[in-house]
């Protein structure tokens, strides 16, 4: 079974691979999703595997990164969900679970940056506007401890050089100027070739 786990991913990453458009691309999938009305909502749900998701009218701030992955033929949660099958011990410990859960495990901050930190796509946080490149993936611990991801945009706030981001904090996706604004805790550059 854990072969056929191995095979799985390979698959999934070489499919990844021949349909992974630009960065661009990732850019314009997430600012597609601040067109619709996206109630926030991180309730726990029982989703199909693979491609399964919430209601295309609730999700949180990692849905905008999967819905945008999926729309450039990337499935997060088939390649969380397999890392963490072949490594659990090395996923964060937060949510006291003895497995992986196709359900939610995607749908974690925590999980997402240690699945980009051992896909090898974590960068330095320099603080400077100029390395964050559009499509990279940031994260944020927010007041209260609460993780937040968000994606680069290809757009700058008026009159700086500091790019906008995509993400969902509450009110639905929305591309703004929130780079800076609260303590960086992970930036990430997820190419898959």
């Amino acid at each position: 079974m854990k072969g056929m786990r191995s095979v799985l991913a390979a698959m999934m990453v070489a499919a990844a691979s021949a349909s992974l458009a630009s960065p661009p691309d990732l850019v314009n999938a997430a600012r597609q999703q601040t067109q619709s009305k996206v109630t926030y909502d991180g309730a726990y749900r029982r989703i199909g595997y693979p491609m399964g998701d919430v209601p295309p009218s609730r999700g949180v701030c990692t849905d905008v990164v999967i819905r945008a992955y999926r729309a450039v033929g990337i499935d997060l949660q088939v390649l969380v969900h397999e890392d963490m099958r072949e490594s659990f011990g090395a996923y964060p410990r937060l949510w006291g679970l003895r497995k992986p859960d196709t359900n939610i495990d995607h749908r974690r901050v925590p999980n997402l940056q240690k699945f980009l930190e051992r896909a090898g796509a974590k960068l330095s946080d320099t603080g400077a506007a100029a390395d964050y490149l559009p499509g990279d993936l940031v994260t944020w611990m927010l007041p209260r401890n609460l993780p937040h991801i968000g994606i680069v945009s290809d757009r700058r706030a008026q009159g700086t050089s500091r790019p906008l981001v995509i993400h969902n904090i509450g009110a639905g996706p929305v591309e703004e100027d929130l780079l800076f604004s609260y303590p960086i805790t992970g930036h990430y550059r997820y190419r898959v070739r």
